[in-house]
């Protein structure tokens, strides 16, 4: 896991400036406190900050191909390379080295750009190749590692893994894409489709980029997708057996590493089947960890105890007061852009609990959105099941004139919610999906901004693009588009970029097993039925578990990393909820009605209304356009 950042003059006369991208890659040194080397050639430059896993003292970058003809800069890791090292040996390749950055450069040899189809593993790289004169940028199917690029005024593109590093460059202009402030208010994040700094974009997962001196800049193109559109054929016993084929494989590959290696586990059934399989293969103990809270109801390291003392890990957790306010500091440095998934505190700190002992942690992110765990897939199954029996003329006016007359309930459960399921209901499955994902309404935006800000926005809702995706999407059902949409857009954009940058702030390397580009393909093509069934989602998945977990950990309810950031809104944050509104970045934008933050914050004290996720989204912007100084 490392660091990379470069500069590309598309005009071949134009040199680079090593100095700058020394700046640049300094800016990142927290993702490789390992190594750090800058590579010079002319119109191009690259840099690398490492953190050594695999090969210790033997992979040094920016690396040389065997034959001097191409130079790589690399962040993650490539799971199949020795696979893939033995099959080009085979073919004549000589290896130098014990990594798989080697590999990279052969199989690039061999195969050209059609070689990112044969990597297994998370990464984003560039190869500068001599002889061509182009520039190959390449990112991960599912978007586990980042890429940003910027183009500038002369003429270069710059590319870095977070923005902080093209922050470092002083030819970049440092300008809000208004549009971007919509985004984030409707997800909580800026989606991989946009970047809060304008001129600024993120190379899409499962894409690559080739830039060519003395050319004009190419649309990326992608090399991979994943579709629901089939079903796979076979009993649910044959299919269970493939399924837990797929998982110990895709577990055992991520297990490689030359330094210390272990396990985040929270009690769930992710963490919980991950540790499992681990040490299935291991001859030695787990190492796992995992943070409790010192509110009962908030705490879950019970469950993980369980796990732990089943399997004889080497266990070690932490409790963490849920008064870590203190920590909202760091947020907006760590991301750069706004990111308002509170839940990026207890990730950080089971992070920093991880590194005392360990260099890479295994973690069961990706189950949820490749198998149907999350309960608004649930929702969204059951509701296309309703529009299917009404015809689509009639479901507007039946369904949205009883949800207009239902009264509002936001503070019941959701499936007490009658007048939110109504409203779903009277709209298409992407529109209702699209509504059930998002953190702030279109109708709450509109109220908190200004209309200067309605100008600048025009006709655009955040909304749209995702819609867009859903109708577009390889699928069969609803419930096929959604979890496509979670794929291609959720995933990369949160939970992602959370682990990314949380992990790699304490240079940390986490691995996803559950994200193997197999796993998922295997799980697109489950019929529904194995999917969701009853009231379980994940439901193959836990079947194909049940020999290894007890059914209190596959089928207690669901509970993620829960931050009590109500409680801290109306306690310790209170003036902070105040400010927003009086004073701060947000107000000096001029794209906000100050006195609707106020009228919500004061709502939210009081304890009349909950306001909580709507204060912290704006806090974070606040924080964001701070930090970047931007306002």
């Amino acid at each position: 896991m490392c660091g990379i950042a470069g500069i590309f003059h598309r005009d071949a006369r134009g040199r680079a400036d090593a100095e700058v991208l020394r700046a640049m890659c300094d800016a990142i040194a927290h993702r490789g406190p390992d190594g750090y080397g800058v590579w010079e050639g002319g119109a191009v430059a690259l840099g690398h900050r490492r953190l050594s896993i695999i090969d210790i003292a033997g992979s040094p970058q920016p690396m040389a191909s065997t034959d001097g003809r191409a130079m790589l800069v690399f962040n993650g890791e490539i799971y199949n390379y020795r696979e893939l090292r033995a099959e080009l040996a085979g073919q004549g390749a000589r290896f130098h080295t014990d990594g798989d950055s080697e590999v990279i450069l052969a199989a690039y040899q061999r195969w050209g750009v059609d070689c990112v189809s044969r990597f297994s593993g998370m990464f984003a790289f560039a190869l500068y190749d001599l002889d061509r004169r182009q520039l190959l940028l390449a990112r991960d199917r599912l978007g586990v590692k980042p890429l940003y690029l910027a183009e500038l005024a002369d003429g270069s593109t710059i590319f870095a893994s977070e923005l902080k590093a093209l922050i470092a460059h002083p030819a970049l202009e440092r300008r809000i894409d208004p549009l971007a402030v919509e985004d984030y208010l409707a997800w909580g994040y800026v989606p991989d489709h946009r970047c809060v700094l304008a001129g600024v974009r993120k190379l899409p997962a499962a894409h690559v980029l080739l830039l060519s001196h003395d050319a004009p800049v190419t649309a990326p193109k992608p090399y991979w997708d994943v579709t629901f559109a089939e079903r796979h054929k076979g009993s649910e016993a044959d299919l269970t057996a493939q399924l837990a084929d797929l998982l110990r494989s895709a577990v055992k590959s991520r297990m490689v590493a030359d330094v210390p290696l272990g396990a985040f586990l929270s009690g769930g059934v992710d963490s919980s089947s991950v540790v499992a399989l681990m040490a299935e293969d291991s001859s030695h103990p787990v190492r796992t960890c995992s943070i409790g809270f010192d509110v009962k109801a908030l705490d879950e390291t019970g469950y993980a105890e369980q796990v732990a003392q089943r399997y004889g890990t080497d266990h070690v957790s932490r409790i963490v007061s849920p008064d870590d306010f203190e920590a909202v500091d760091h947020l907006a440095a760590m991301f750069d852009e706004p990111f308002a998934d509170a839940s990026a505190l207890p990730t950080w700190r089971v992070c920093q609990l991880a590194r005392e002992s360990v260099t890479v942690a295994l973690s069961g992110d990706g189950a949820d959105e490749a198998f149907a765990g999350y309960r608004r897939h649930r929702f969204q199954h059951g509701e296309d099941r309703v529009r299917g029996l009404v015809p689509s003329a009639l479901r507007a006016p039946l369904f949205g004139l009883a949800g207009r007359l239902y009264p509002k309930a936001d503070w019941a459960p959701r499936p007490l919610r009658a007048k939110t399921t109504l409203l779903s209901l009277a709209g298409s499955s992407a529109q209702a999906y699209a509504s059930a994902i998002s953190v702030t309404g279109p109708g709450m935006r509109d109220k908190l901004y200004s209309d200067d800000y309605r100008r600048l926005r025009g006709e655009y809702r955040a909304e749209q693009p995702f819609i867009e995706l859903m109708e577009k999407a390889p699928a069969r059902s609803g419930l096929d588009a959604a979890q496509y949409a979670d794929l291609k857009f959720w995933l990369p954009g949160d939970i992602l970029t959370k682990v990314d940058r949380a992990s790699m702030a304490v240079s940390l390397e986490a691995r996803e097993p559950l994200l193997d580009h197999r796993l998922i393909e295997f799980a697109a093509g489950l019929p529904e039925s194995m999917r969701i069934r009853g009231t379980q989602g994940k439901w193959l998945m836990k079947q194909a578990m049940k020999p290894q977990l007890p059914e209190d950990i596959l089928f207690r309810p669901k509970q993620g990393f829960v931050t009590p950031i109500a409680q801290w809104f109306r306690g310790p944050l209170a003036g902070a909820a105040r400010g927003i509104a009086q004073g701060g970045a947000l107000s000096r934008t001029g794209w906000f009605d100050s006195a609707a933050i106020d009228r919500a914050a004061q709502a939210h004290i009081a304890g009349t209304s909950d306001h909580s996720r709507l204060l912290w989204q704006l806090l974070q912007l606040d924080r964001s356009l701070t930090h970047l100084g931007l306002v």
